[in-house]
C-alpha cells in the first residue's frame, strides 16, 4: 500500500465511494468503540476497507485521565480489534470519561497535577503492554482553565512521553479552539510540542457557542475546517513533516466528494513541506 499522507475519517454511507477513491496515500480512520463487535455488516465493511487501505482505529472509551485502570473487558475488546485488522495506528484521548460503571457520554478534561500524571501514565502503560505497541496520546479541546495545573500542555505531554514512551496526536483543531477560549497563542503551542513524539495531526471543523459566539468555540466537528486551523497546520508540518494528516468530520456529513476535497488540500500541503525538506 501507498504511504499514508492524508486520510479522512470514515462513515458508512460513504463506503461505496471510499472502495473506488483512487487518491494516492490515501487512508482511513475510525472509532474503535463502533467496530467492538463480534461479527456483523459492520466489521465485514471494515475488512473491505482494510483490503484496500491503510486504517487507523481511534478510541474514545479508555478513560485514560481517570484514577482508574482501564476497563478489562474494554481493553481486550480493542486487543481483538487490533489483533484484527493490524492498524498502522492506535490512539486515544487524553481525557476521562468513567467512575466505576457508569460511562459519561463526553471526554473530559485531565488536570495537569503529579497525582495526575501518575494515573495518565499508568493507564498507558497498561494499554501498551496489552496491546504490545505504543500508541498515541491526543490533546483536548479545552473551554476552561486549569488553575491548578503544574505544567503547561505542551510541557505535560512532553512529561507523559518521556514516562510511556507512546506517541502524541496533535489535534491542531483542539489547539486553535483551546487557544482561543483560554487566551493563549497557538503558535507558541505549537512550537512548545515535543515534535519528534508527533505520529499523526488531526484537523477539523468548529462551531461558535450560540450563546457566546466566537467567544466560546466548540470542537464540534460539523463544519470544514477554518483557515485559521489550515495556517496551524501549515506550522506545524513545519516542525513535524511528512505526518499523516486526517481529516475529521462527525455531523453535517457533507458529500464524500467535498471531503475528499479537503483532503486533497491537506495531501498537497504534506507534498509541498516533503519537497522543501528533502
Amino acid at each position: 500500500m501507498p504511504f499514508p499522507t492524508a486520510g479522512v475519517a470514515f462513515k458508512p454511507q460513504h463506503f461505496d465511494e471510499a472502495m473506488v477513491a483512487s487518491a494516492a496515500g490515501l487512508w482511513f480512520e475510525v472509532h474503535a468503540e463502533n467496530y467492538m463487535v463480534d461479527g456483523g455488516p459492520r466489521l465485514t465493511m471494515l475488512a473491505a476497507l482494510r483490503r484496500l487501505y491503510p486504517i487507523s482505529l481511534h478510541g474514545v472509551g479508555l478513560s485514560l485521565g481517570g484514577a482508574e485502570r482501564p476497563d478489562a473487558d474494554h481493553l481486550a475488546a480493542l486487543k481483538r480489534l487490533v489483533d484484527r485488522f493490524d492498524p498502522f495506528l492506535v490512539s486515544e484521548h487524553l481525557a476521562w470519561s468513567r467512575i466505576g460503571s457508569r460511562c459519561l457520554p463526553d471526554l473530559l478534561p485531565v488536570p495537569r497535577t503529579v497525582e495526575a500524571l501518575a494515573c495518565v501514565t499508568r493507564n498507558i502503560d497498561i494499554v501498551q503492554q496489552a496491546l504490545g505497541r505504543p500508541i498515541l496520546i491526543e490533546n483536548p479541546a479545552h473551554y476552561l482553565p486549569h488553575d491548578d495545573a503544574r505544567w503547561d500542555e505542551p510541557e505535560f505531554l512532553h512529561q507523559i512521553v518521556a514516562r510511556t514512551g507512546c506517541g502524541l496526536l496533535i489535534d491542531v483543531n483542539n489547539v486553535a479552539v483551546a487557544a482561543n477560549n483560554l487566551g493563549y497563542d497557538p503558535v507558541a503551542y505549537l512550537a512548545a510540542l515535543p515534535h519528534a513524539a508527533i505520529g499523526e495531526i488531526h484537523i477539523a471543523g468548529h462551531t461558535p457557542d450560540p450563546y457566546l459566539g466566537r467567544h466560546l468555540l466548540i470542537d464540534s466537528h460539523d463544519q470544514p475546517i477554518a483557515e485559521h486551523v489550515w495556517h496551524l497546520l501549515d506550522l506545524l508540518l513545519d516542525a513535524a513533516p511528512s505526518r499523516p494528516v486526517l481529516i475529521e468530520r462527525d455531523g453535517n456529513i457533507p458529500p464524500f466528494v467535498d471531503l475528499l476535497e479537503e483532503r486533497e488540500r491537506a495531501a498537497t500541503l504534506l507534498m509541498e513541506k516533503d519537497a522543501c525538506h528533502v
